[in-house]
């Protein structure tokens, strides 16, 4: 069967890139200042989000235009996405997190590179110097200033370029992001946006008073998380990590759902199996002990299974994490079938009143979801397929990070995840547990 990993290639570890300009954008109209309520979700999602969007050179749109557009078109952002401007804040009454919409403004880099577009490497391949194409530094900013959104375009010698985004994850899930990245390519083309956004998060506020109707074994409190190397799904590794890419074609993933159906015939979705797979394979790569158990993590997108279900242009955080739990000798030795089953049962499991469970003992715990393996999935997400004025993106990635117990699972170069595409699944481990994760890979896709 035809399968790839694609070993690591020499990677460049400096970009050679020059920063010319830092500014802060503001709204282009006026804007009423107001607090923003943040769901539990949001509330639980503090932490920044650094993705990449390459684009091919065009030759009716130089970087310096580009860079002139794609600043009007933030600007215009920020009176649509009025939250996007504002600071994150603790309201001294409630105690809670919220958005302070005071049109303080977003954060704006010009900046340029030496390299061609062509000779930065393979843009599937995950690069940690690629962090250089987003800005980090707020040094620009007024002391302490930390914005919610600061944007980086980077052109390369080819007459290409990146837009490198940094984005706090408390104003947008991957879906949301998505449709603020067509309304802001409608803006740049003088276009109505693609999608009219609703900012009501108390569509996600716990319940009065908070309901917990179900167990959670998928969360845990910050005063029972565990220490060591197991800490956690989020933290940061301190060992050593190999990346690897791991390519599955159509035909790969098709395998996998003929040997998934089993005896009952039901249908198996590419995302079930895959998941399934990969939860497998990195559960057993660890040191091996046939009575633990092993967790995996996935975010279901809760939009259309509330009732009501949420409005399309939802903005904020609308996605939880299913769970599903066996122990190493099932992962082993029993079929692919049943652990399948166990994934979709995770995802079926999210209804109305389960989702509304778990925003209510976020209301009453402080705590997070917690397992041994996430799977963050892009493949569906669609950034590829945004078209700006100057052309739909070559590829788009997030800026991988130093963290063995998340597994990324991104659409194909040049594809946007179409179903006869195939995927890409970017893994970061030990080099021993690498060795044996990629012999596992081929050996359950034989």
């Amino acid at each position: 069967m035809e399968t790839s990993c694609l070993e690591s290639p020499p990677l460049l570890q400096d970009m050679k890139v020059t920063i010319h300009e830092t500014s802060m954008v503001f709204p282009s109209k006026e804007t009423h200042q107001k607090s923003l309520f943040l769901s539990n979700i949001d509330k639980v999602l503090n932490l920044d989000v650094e993705t990449v969007h390459f684009f091919a050179a065009n030759k009716d749109f130089s970087p310096q235009k580009v860079a002139e557009m794609f600043k009007n078109a933030l600007e215009d952002s920020l009176v649509v996405y009025d939250f996007l401007g504002g600071r994150l804040k603790l309201n001294s009454k409630t105690n809670r997190l919220e958005i302070d919409c005071n049109a303080e403004g977003a954060g704006f880099v010009v900046a340029s590179c030496e390299y061609k577009l062509s000779e930065i490497g393979d843009l599937v391949y995950p690069n940690p110097a690629f962090a250089k194409f987003v800005h980090k530094s707020k040094d620009f900013l007024k002391p302490g200033d930390q914005p919610l959104c600061v944007a980086q375009l980077t052109s390369f010698k080819c007459g290409g370029f990146a837009i490198g985004f940094t984005t706090s994850h408390t104003t947008f899930d991957g879906l949301s992001f998505k449709t603020f990245l067509d309304n802001l390519a409608a803006l740049a083309a003088n276009k109505p946006l693609a999608v009219i956004p609703c900012h009501d998060r108390h569509l996600l506020a716990a319940r009065s008073p908070p309901r917990v109707s179900f167990p959670h074994p998928e969360l845990i409190k910050l005063g029972n998380l565990p220490t060591g190397p197991e800490s956690g799904v989020f933290e940061a590794s301190k060992e050593e990590l190999d990346f690897k890419v791991f390519q599955l074609t159509s035909d790969n993933i098709l395998s996998l759902k003929e040997k998934a159906i089993g005896s009952s015939g039901s249908r198996v979705t590419r995302f079930n199996v895959v998941t399934a797979h990969v939860w497998r394979c990195k559960a057993l790569s660890a040191p091996y002990d046939a009575a633990r158990a092993s967790t995996i993590l996935y975010a279901v997108d809760i939009r259309s299974r509330l009732n009501p279900p949420l409005p399309k242009g939802y903005a904020g955080n609308a996605v939880l994490t299913a769970y599903a739990t066996a122990e190493c000798e099932e992962l082993e030795k029993g079929p692919l079938s049943r652990l399948v089953e166990m994934v979709r049962e995770g995802t079926m499991r999210m209804s109305d009143e389960y989702a509304r469970s778990i925003i209510d003992w976020g209301e009453m715990n402080e705590g997070f979801p917690h397992g041994d393996v996430l799977v963050s999935s892009w493949w569906r997400l669609g950034f590829e397929e945004v078209e700006y004025p100057w052309g739909k993106p070559r590829y788009c990635c997030p800026v991988v990070f130093h963290q063995k117990n998340i597994v990324l699972v991104l659409p194909p170069f040049g594809g946007c995840g179409g179903e006869d595409d195939g995927i890409n699944i970017i893994v970061a481990l030990p080099p021993k547990e690498m060795e044996k994760f990629q012999s596992l890979f081929y050996m359950f896709l034989s």
